[in-house]
């Protein structure tokens, strides 16, 4: 049995917490040279493709506080100030969530923020398209109104929808390989 493992214990089923993965609840043989890997590369790709996103989204708008301000309210959504705040914060947000992703650290919590990120997104999106607005969403700067010839509003949801499955797949498998949680905390 070279690089397999039989997990759970002899402990009965009713005494297994609930919320152990399947695998450790039914004492199954895991593969820990094979399909363990795969997923720890599989989450530093997932890792890797929403942090730079993030980072990138951020640093373009983070010289520009006004301009991002400008693209949260196109959305129509938010009372104008509470847009203007969410515009000069949403930028900073964007490269801590990002950088945190980069470099692994904290991975599940940083990966849910950045999930609900895209889930705001992809709802604000959608409510534009479905209301007929004819904006830029600013996800990397700019944002406002722009001629209705000019709108992406599919492109922006696949991408937004990419991303965020990026962010579900960290949540529940925050394991990756070459992040600083394995390193710091084991």
């Amino acid at each position: 049995m070279r690089g397999r493992v039989r997990t759970g214990s002899s402990r009965s089923e009713s005494c297994r917490p609930n919320w152990l993965p399947a695998s450790e609840r039914e004492g199954k043989t895991v593969d820990l040279q094979g399909g363990g890997r795969r997923a720890d590369f599989v989450g530093l790709l997932a890792r890797l493709i929403l942090g730079v996103v993030l980072i990138v989204a951020g640093a373009l708008k983070v010289t520009s506080p006004a301009v991002s301000a400008r693209a949260v309210n196109a959305f129509q959504i938010l009372p104008y100030e509470v847009a203007r705040y969410v515009g000069y914060a949403l930028p900073v947000v964007e490269i801590v969530v990002g950088v945190l992703l980069v470099t692994g650290l904290f991975t599940r919590l940083s990966a849910a923020v950045g999930g609900l990120l895209m889930l705001a997104f992809l709802v604000g999106i959608i409510s534009a398209w479905m209301r007929g607005l004819s904006i830029d969403c600013g996800c990397f700067g700019g944002g406002g109104s722009i001629d209705a010839s000019q709108t992406r509003y599919l492109a922006d949801v696949l991408r937004d929808t990419g991303l965020a499955a990026c962010a579900a797949w960290l949540v529940v498998r925050p394991r990756t390989a070459y992040s600083l949680d394995h390193q710091l905390f084991g």
